[in-house]
């Protein structure tokens, strides 16, 4: 699949994050982005700061916000060490 080409990035007004190498997209209530054939994520709502989307994704494919993600790492590292000083 070829990755479409976008303008060049002009640098970031006030308010936006600027963030390497990411494929920074504008869309509308409804309007949907789609990664490879089998992940489409939809705008469901803007309201003031923050949006709301909709992910489809193959339900064997793990799909969660990045805190709950880092989370639960720290949760697995910390029973791992804690497994870990038991058996010493």
């Amino acid at each position: 699949m070829r990755r479409p080409v976008g303008r060049p990035c002009k640098p970031p007004t006030p308010g936006e994050m600027e963030i390497p190498n990411v494929l920074v997209v504008s869309r509308k209530i409804g309007e949907r982005i789609l990664i490879g054939d089998k992940i489409a994520i939809t705008v469901v709502k803007v309201s003031g700061g923050a949006v709301r989307l909709g992910i489809e994704a193959p339900a064997e494919l793990a799909v969660m916000r990045e805190e709950l993600a880092l989370e639960i790492e720290e949760a697995e590292k910390a029973a791992l060490d804690e497994t870990q000083i038991f058996h010493k």
